[in-house]
Formats: structure tokens, sequence, C-alpha cells
């Protein structure tokens, strides 16, 4: 396997990269990023690739169209180095929120993205936990969509989980709260949000049992800690036992670090590092999903099935 794999690395999550090349038992290969003076950007691969199955590195977190473009140049640089394939390992994906024309003479981000990916010579995409399904299908070429949920529940269960519910912020994210609260054995909520602005949501009510339980937050991503802050608040109000919050992009933007820091009921706060993780979060805890991605190449470089690593939740894969 190891013959035929180059991997590569932006410069938006290198330890992220260092650990899947440990993992593959592959080096990192070098790669150069230089500006001109007009500050435009180029790249520079700096191993050969030619007939490789290259794979580059690069979630898309701030600041993200820089990472965005340094990401494109790299793939048409593998391209014009004659690659075998180009496969493009993105933890996050951050333009999957734009994913709908829900007003007049908007983009659609995420679909823009995902052309500019396949016309810049991608020709597989490796995700994980993207915004809303239908975003799998902005995509023209193979898209091996991985979830974090196993790795999630695997914490979860070694902690008291008789009196547990998992409590989604909204109703789009219910289907993976049941999932996850299938995998846990526990009830599941929702809560009902209407969105106001980026960052400030109103949440009516929540739909399920959760006085004087054990509430396990869920969330796909936590940018500003709007949508999470006010169901906290709300379950407050309906008297749960005790607050635990879960997410796989931590991506604490804005007001986060603050919002959450000021919340002395929350007992502790699980994410993953599919973005890098160095803000200060009072009781942060940080699972590696490394080892998902790892095997995920490994079965795609074998020909083997991605999705039976998820055979036994409700997801997809290819």
């Amino acid at each position: 396997m190891t013959d035929n794999i180059v991997v590569f690395s932006g410069h938006a999550h290198r330890s992220f990269a260092h650990e899947l090349c440990d993992i593959l038992g592959v080096e990192l290969s070098p790669s150069r990023l230089t500006r001109f003076s007009n500050d435009c950007m180029q790249v520079q691969l700096r191993a050969n690739c030619r007939q490789k199955d290259v794979y580059i590195v690069q979630p898309l977190v701030p600041p993200t169209q820089e990472n965005l473009m340094e990401l494109l140049m790299m793939v048409d640089a593998a391209r014009g180095a004659s690659a075998a394939h180009v496969n493009v390992v993105m933890p996050h994906y951050a333009y999957a929120r734009s994913d709908k024309k829900d007003a007049p003479r908007i983009s659609l981000g995420g679909r823009l993205v995902a052309d500019l990916l396949s016309a810049a010579g991608a020709t597989r995409v490796v995700t994980m936990a993207l915004h809303a399904e239908q975003v799998h299908g902005f995509f023209s070429v193979p898209v091996d969509h991985l979830t974090a949920l196993p790795v999630i529940a695997s914490h979860f269960k070694s902690l008291d989980l008789s009196n547990a519910v998992v409590v989604s912020p909204d109703f789009g994210n219910a289907k993976q709260a049941n999932n996850f609260a299938r995998m846990l054995g526990v009830g599941v909520a929702a809560g009902s949000k209407r969105r106001q602005a980026d960052d400030k949501v109103v949440i009516d009510t929540v739909v399920g049992d959760v006085a004087g339980k054990d509430a396990i937050l869920l969330d796909d991503e936590i940018a500003t800690a709007g949508s999470i802050v006010t169901l906290i608040e709300k379950l407050r109000d309906l008297e749960v036992k005790s607050l635990s919050v879960a997410c796989t992009h931590g991506l604490f933007t804005g007001q986060a670090v603050e919002r959450l820091n000021a919340l002395d009921c929350v007992q502790e706060v699980v994410t993953t590092n599919t973005v890098p993780q160095d803000k200060p979060i009072d009781h942060l805890t940080v699972l590696s999903v490394a080892p998902l991605f790892g095997e995920a190449i490994r079965r795609i470089h074998d020909g083997e099935s991605v999705s039976v690593l998820f055979s036994d939740i409700d997801t997809y894969g290819e």
C-alpha cells in the first residue's frame, strides 16, 4: 500500500495530516507555498506524483478562503504532475452550510466549491459530517462521507447512561441524534428552533422527555455556539439534571469560547479533531477521527467497501 501512496498537507491542519500519515505508515511529503509581490499564491508539490495515488489533506477552516485556494492549487499541481488519482481528504467542508436557496439571488456555495474541486482535478473526496445529506449530491466525483458518531458514542459509553437522553438543537439534526441515541441505548429529544440570524436563534420548545434527565446535546457543528447556548437555557428551564455537549466540528468562532465557559452547568464539551483544537474551552475533550480516515483510505486503496464501517447505523458511504 505505501509504495503507491503520496500524502501532502496544506497549512490548515498539519497535525491531523501527520497523525494520519503515522497511521498509514507513510511520510508526509513536502510542499511549498509562496506568494508573489501581488499577493497571489503559488504551490509546489516537492515529491514525485507520477502515476501515484495522491492524498491532499486540508479541512476548510478559517482563514477559509486562503485554505480553499491553497487546496485547489495543490489539487491542480497533482493533476499536472500526472497523478493517477487525486484524493481530497477534507475532514471539514465549511461550505456545506450553503446548501439551499432560502433567499433571492444568493449563491449555492456548497455546490460551487464542489464544482471547483472537480475542475481543479480532484477524482475523489473523503469528508466527514456534511451539514445536510443533499450536499453529497453536489459533487460530480465519488464522495466517501464518514461519520464521527461511533467515535463519540464510544466515549459516552464509558459513562453512566442509565438516566441519559440525547437532545438535538433542531429537527434537521434529529436523524443523526436518533442514530446516536440508538448507539447509546437511550431516548432522544429535539428542540423546535427558528434562526433569526447567523448567530441568533430561538428555541420555542423541546419535544421529548428531558425533565430530570442527564442531557447529551448533539450537533454536527458548533461555530458561535448560539444554538447550543439557547438550547441549554431552555433545558435548564425544563429542569434537566445535568448537561453535556457533543459535536463533530468544534469551530468555536466569534463569542463561542466566552459563551460556553460562562455556563458552569456544562459538565463536558466533546468534539473531534476535524479542525484544529486550540481554543481555551473549559472541560473540553477532543477525540481523534484520524484512525477512521486512515481506515477509509486503506479501504479505498484496496478496493474495499467504506460504508461497511457504518453498516450498523443509518448513514451512507461509497
